[in-house]
C-alpha cells in the first residue's frame, strides 16, 4: 500500500503485471432513424493503458462522466471493447472464447457502485453470495452454504445472516455482502467501482479497512475507482487521472499528490476540502463548457477549460485572462455572444449599476459600453497588458458589436490559435513509473529534464 504502518507493503512491481490494459477503447453509437443509422459516437472510453500488479491497489480518479465505470465493466468484458486489448496474468481477456471467459473470471471479480441494485431482491444474501460458486460448477448445496456463512463473518456480519433478503440491511452492510461476493472464488483480482461513495463517512471507513485487511489476507490487486480523491489517497499505491475516456497522468499516488504535473490534476487535487481557514478560496476554478464525449475536442481534450493553456507565439499576457479571452473566443464560435446579446447585456449592467429604466435600451447603447459589457461578462480587464494582444480582442469585440460575430471569431481564432488545440500532446516521463501527458511537459519544459515517451505519436 502507501507505507502507513497499519498496512501491507508496497506491491512488488519489478516482475510482470497481472492486468495489463493497452489502448482500451469504448464507445457507444448514436443512431438515428426507423433504420438506426449510425450518426455518430461517444467515446466513453478512448485509447486508455495501464498496468496493474500482484498485491497491487491501483486508483483511477476523475469527474464523474469521465470513463472510469465503463473502464472497469469494459475490462472485464461485462461490456465488449471497441477496441484495444485486456491481457490477464499473459492472456488475451478481449479475443477470449466463452469458455476462457469464465475461467477469467474466475479470476477476477467486479464490486459494484449501488450494492442495493447489485442484488436481487429475491434471493437471501447467501443464494447471492453463494451463486458464483454454482455458476462454476459446485454442485454441492451445504457446502456452498458453508463458505457463504464463512465470508459473511470474515466481512464483518453474522453467519445467521444467510437466510435474510438485502432489504433487511443498511447500505454499508449490502457494500461488505457484494465484497463477500467478490471473494467467494478466490480471486487474483478485484475491480471495485466506487464502493464506498454512497456510504457515510463513519462507514466509509469501516468499509476501506475491511477491504485492506482482506487484500493482504487474499494477496488480491484492487483496481480502485473513485471520484473521492481523499479515499483514493489512503487506499491507493498508484492512481490514474482520466478526463474525457483519456488517462492525462498516472504515477505513485503520494508523489502525485504532493506535486501533480498535469494541470487537470492539479485543478482536481485543489478542490479536495481543507480544514485549515487560511488555505479556503485557493482552489482552481475550471472555467469554460465541459465538452460532450460524443464530439471532443481537437488536440488535448482539457484545452477548452485549462487555467493553463498555451499561449500563441508572439503574445505574453496574464495567463487568467489569456483562459477567459479563450472562453469569449469558445461562445463565438457557437454563436452564443453576438450584436443583440451584447446590447441586452450592457443595458442590463446599466440598469443595475445606474438604475436607469427599461426603455434605456430602446433609446441605444454606445458601442463602448457594449464593448465594456462583454468584457465584464468575462471578467476581462479594461486593456490587456500586450499591446498586441489587446488590438486584436479590442477588434474582435468591434466586430462584435457591429454584428459581424462570424468576422469576429474568424479573428480570435487566427490570432489566438493555441497548441493545445491542434495537436494532441504525448505523454512525458516525470519519473519511474510517472507520467503526464500534457504539451506544458512535452514542449516547453522539455529543457528541464522531462522527456516525452517514446512510441507516442503526436
Amino acid at each position: 500500500m502507501t507505507g502507513r504502518p497499519d498496512e501491507p507493503p508496497a506491491a512488488d512491481r519489478s516482475g510482470e503485471p497481472l492486468l495489463r490494459v493497452r489502448g482500451l477503447k469504448k464507445h457507444y453509437p448514436i443512431t438515428e432513424g426507423v433504420l438506426r443509422r449510425e450518426v455518430g459516437r461517444v467515446r466513453a472510453v478512448d485509447g486508455i493503458s495501464f498496468d496493474v500488479y500482484p498485491g497491487e491497489t491501483f486508483g483511477i480518479v476523475g469527474e464523474s462522466g469521465c470513463g472510469k465505470s465503463t473502464a472497469a465493466t469494459t475490462l472485464l468484458r461485462l461490456e465488449e471493447p471497441t477496441d484495444g486489448e485486456v491481457l490477464f496474468d499473459g492472456a488475451d481477456v478481449s479475443a477470449a472464447s466463452k469458455a476462457e471467459l469464465k475461467r477469467f473470471r474466475r479470476r477476477a471479480q467486479m464490486i459494484f457502485q449501488d450494492p442495493t441494485s447489485s442484488f436481487d431482491p429475491r434471493m437471501s444474501v447467501g443464494e447471492s453470495v453463494a451463486e458464483p460458486l454454482r455458476i462454476h460448477g459446485m454442485r454441492d448445496r451445504d457446502r456452498r452454504r458453508r463458505i457463504a456463512q464463512d465470508l459473511l463473518e470474515r466481512v464483518g456480519l453474522s453467519a445467521d445472516d444467510v437466510d435474510r433478503y438485502p432489504h433487511e440491511f443498511s447500505g454499508g452492510q449490502k457494500q461488505r455482502i457484494g465484497l463477500a461476493r467478490a471473494l467467494v472464488l478466490n480471486p487474483d483480482l478485484i475491480v471495485a467501482d466506487e464502493p464506498v461513495s454512497a456510504l457515510d463517512v463513519s462507514i466509509q471507513a469501516e468499509i476501506l479497512a475491511l477491504m485492506r485487511r482482506l487484500q493482504e489476507e487474499f494477496d488480491l490487486a484492487v483496481v480502485f475507482i473513485s471520484h473521492n480523491l481523499s479515499v483514493v489517497r489512503e487506499v491507493c499505491d498508484r492512481v490514474a487521472v482520466m478526463y474525457l475516456g483519456e488517462i492525462v497522468e498516472v504515477g505513485p499516488t503520494e508523489r502525485l499528490f504532493a506535486d501533480p504535473q498535469h494541470p487537470y490534476t492539479r485543478a482536481l487535487l485543489s478542490s479536495i476540502p481543507t480544514p485549515d481557514p487560511r488555505e479556503r478560496g485557493r482552489g482552481i476554478e475550471l472555467t469554460g463548457d465541459v465538452p460532450s464525449p460524443s464530439d471532443p475536442p481537437s488536440g488535448c481534450r482539457f484545452h477548452t477549460r485549462c487555467p493553463e493553456i498555451v499561449q500563441p507565439d508572439g503574445y505574453e499576457f496574464e495567463q487568467v485572462h489569456w483562459r477567459r479571452v479563450m472562453d469569449l473566443r469558445a461562445k463565438l464560435d457557437r454563436g452564443e455572444v453576438g450584436r443583440e446579446s451584447a446590447l441586452d447585456l450592457a443595458a442590463a449592467q446599466s440598469t443595475a449599476t445606474a438604475g436607469a429604466t427599461d426603455g434605456a435600451r430602446a433609446t441605444g447603447t454606445p458601442p463602448d459600453e457594449a464593448r465594456a459589457a462583454i468584457r465584464r461578462a468575462f471578467d476581462l480587464p479594461e486593456a490587456l497588458t500586450d499591446e498586441r494582444a489587446e488590438a486584436v480582442l479590442s477588434e474582435a469585440l468591434g466586430l462584435v458589436v457591429d454584428g459581424d460575430s462570424d468576422r469576429a471569431a474568424a479573428l480570435l481564432a487566427k490570432e489566438f490559435s493555441t497548441p493545445c488545440e491542434r495537436r494532441r500532446p504525448r505523454a512525458a516521463a516525470v519519473d519511474d513509473g510517472w507520467s503526464a501527458t500534457c504539451h506544458l511537459l512535452d514542449g516547453s519544459r522539455r529543457s528541464e529534464g522531462v522527456e516525452p515517451l517514446p512510441g507516442r505519436e503526436d
